[in-house]
């Protein structure tokens, strides 16, 4: 192979790579969850799955669905599939989580990666009222 062409071999082979190993994108069809659930703590996590510290909350999320599944609503929404969002919830950065409280009330805001203790900190006061 001539050294002319080496290069753009190369960086073709790299892109076909990026492509065949990138996450699947969300469809954009897929309704917005209303935000905040009515009558209920809720937990909204605004990202994308293409981030890195978005795809660091997932299992956090994953796990706080899971434990306060008749507690609280725990949201996801990918604001690169639904950028009508960014502006609803005027986000400057993402990840950003927001908790509601249940009348719907907005009683904290992070962004950035939040571990799970952090947010069990923010949500079980909120559950015991």
């Amino acid at each position: 192979m001539s050294m002319v062409f080496r290069p753009l071999f190369l960086f073709v082979c790299a892109l076909l790579l990026a492509l065949a190993l990138a996450p699947l994108p969300a469809d954009a069809s897929d309704p917005v969850p209303q935000v905040p659930a009515p009558g209920r703590v809720t937990l909204v996590d605004l990202g994308a799955q293409s981030c890195i510290p978005c795809k660091m909350m997932a299992p956090v999320l994953k796990e706080l669905e899971q434990e306060y599944r008749d507690k609280a609503a725990v949201v996801f929404i990918d604001v690169w599939v639904h950028g009508d969002q960014v502006d609803r919830f005027g986000l400057r950065a993402i990840p950003t989580q927001i908790v509601y409280d249940r009348t719907g009330k907005e009683v904290f805001r992070h962004e950035g990666f939040l571990s799970k203790e952090n947010l069990r900190a923010v949500l079980d006061p909120l559950l015991e009222r």
